[in-house]
C-alpha cells in the first residue's frame, strides 16, 4: 500500500500591516511571511474513505472531525486516504499550523492520486494559498495575492507559546484601526539577515496591541525574549499568541532558549531557522 510522508513547517509572519477592512468584512492586509524548519508531520495512505488520526505532543484538543482543514482538504481535492498527523505545533497560536497541516495534506494527497492541486484553496483559510508557497513570500490582499521572494536570507529564531490559544475571528474586531499604512511598494533586496532585521524594524504587527488586550502574557512573552542576550527584535506572529525573536547566530538563539526555558518551564520555547 501506497504511504507518503509530507511536512508542515510553521508560518511566521514577520510583519502583518493591516490596510483595510473590505465592505464584506474581511481585512486586506500586507505581510512578508516565512517558513521555519520545525513543524507538524503527515502520513498518508490510500483508502476508501477519507479518515484522520492524531497524535504528537500538540495533539491534545485537535479534532479529527470535519473541524479538522486536514479532512476539508481530502474532501476539497476529492481523494479519500487515511491520514495521520503528527502535532507538534500548539494550535490557534497564530503560526498557521492548521493551514499549514491543509496546505501539506492537499500536496501529497495530489501526489497519492495523481491529480492537480484545487485552484480554490482559499476556502479552506486565507493562509492556505501562501502555505502552498511554503517559503518566503509577501502576501497581500485578503491573503490571495503572494509573490515569493528570491534569495530569501535565513533567520536565526526563537519562537515562544506562552501555552495560550487564541482564535484570529476574536482579535480583529479589537482593531483601534484598520486603516494602516502597508509595507513600502518594493521591499529592498535583502543581502543578509542584518539587512533583513535593519528592514524589520521599520513594520510592525497590527494585531499585537489588540492580542494583548486580549491575552496579557503575550506581553510578558515579548518582554522576555528581548531582553534576551543578542535579541535583534521581538515580535508577535500573526494574530498571536506565539511570539518570536530574531538574532545574529544559531548559536545566540540556542543561549536564549536555554536561559528562557529556565524562567519559564511551562511556556513551548524552540529555536528554528526561518527561511
Amino acid at each position: 500500500m501506497t504511504q507518503i510522508e509530507a511536512f508542515a513547517p510553521a508560518k511566521i509572519n514577520l510583519t502583518l500591516h493591516v490596510t483595510d477592512r473590505r465592505p464584506d468584512g474581511y481585512h486586506m492586509l500586507d505581510s512578508l511571511v516565512v517558513f521555519a524548519d520545525i513543524g507538524d508531520r503527515l502520513t498518508v495512505e490510500s483508502a476508501t474513505q477519507a479518515s484522520l488520526t492524531v497524535s504528537g505532543p500538540m495533539s491534545e484538543g485537535v479534532p479529527t472531525d470535519d473541524r479538522n482543514l486536514v479532512l476539508r482538504a481530502a474532501a476539497l481535492i476529492g481523494v479519500p486516504a487515511k491520514i495521520h498527523l503528527e502535532k507538534r505545533l500548539p494550535h490557534a497560536a497564530g503560526i498557521g499550523g492548521g493551514s499549514s497541516d491543509a496546505a501539506a495534506s492537499l500536496k501529497v494527497l495530489a501526489q497519492l492520486g495523481n491529480t492537480p492541486l484545487p485552484k480554490d484553496s482559499a476556502v479552506l483559510g486565507a493562509d492556505v494559498p501562501v502555505c502552498l508557497v511554503a517559503k518566503a513570500a509577501r502576501m497581500r490582499g485578503i491573503g490571495n495575492v503572494i509573490k515569493s521572494i528570491a534569495n530569501f536570507p535565513t533567520l536565526h529564531a526563537v519562537m515562544i507559546n506562552p501555552n495560550v490559544a487564541i482564535e484570529t475571528k476574536t482579535i480583529f474586531p479589537k482593531l483601534e484601526s484598520t486603516q494602516n499604512t502597508a509595507m513600502p511598494s518594493v521591499l529592498p533586496g535583502f543581502k543578509n539577515s542584518s539587512d533583513c532585521i535593519t528592514f524589520l524594524r521599520t513594520t510592525r504587527n497590527d494585531l499585537e496591541a489588540a492580542a494583548i488586550q486580549a491575552q496579557p502574557v503575550i506581553q510578558d512573552v515579548l518582554s522576555a525574549i528581548a531582553q534576551t542576550a543578542g535579541c535583534q527584535i521581538a515580535r508577535m506572529s500573526g494574530s498571536g499568541a506565539t511570539c518570536f525573536g530574531l538574532y545574529n547566530d544559531e548559536a545566540a538563539a540556542q543561549r536564549a532558549v536555554q536561559s528562557l526555558q529556565t524562567a519559564h518551564q511551562n511556556w513551548w520555547i524552540v529555536a528554528t531557522k526561518l527561511s
